[in-house]
């Protein structure tokens, strides 16, 4: 009983995961395109950009170690 529950929630994680993995990485190419074309981006900008980056490699590397792949959904 305890490892049917154990798999449900690591289920329901991995699906958590993987939407917030998308949304970052529209993010994260959303504020690429603007950084790509403006003259003149700010410094505060720039910070968000690549905080967004960050986040995104973050989750990225943290559905690799759970061996996780958007491709099956």
């Amino acid at each position: 009983m305890l490892f049917r529950r154990k798999k449900w929630l690591r289920k329901e994680f991995n699906e958590k995961l993987i939407a917030q993995l998308e949304q970052l990485k529209t993010e994260r190419n959303h504020k690429k395109a603007l950084v790509e074309k403006s003259f003149d981006p700010s410094e505060e900008f720039l910070a968000e950009a690549k905080l967004a980056e960050a986040k995104y490699f973050f989750l990225f590397k943290e559905a690799k170690e759970r061996q996780i792949s958007i491709k099956g959904k």
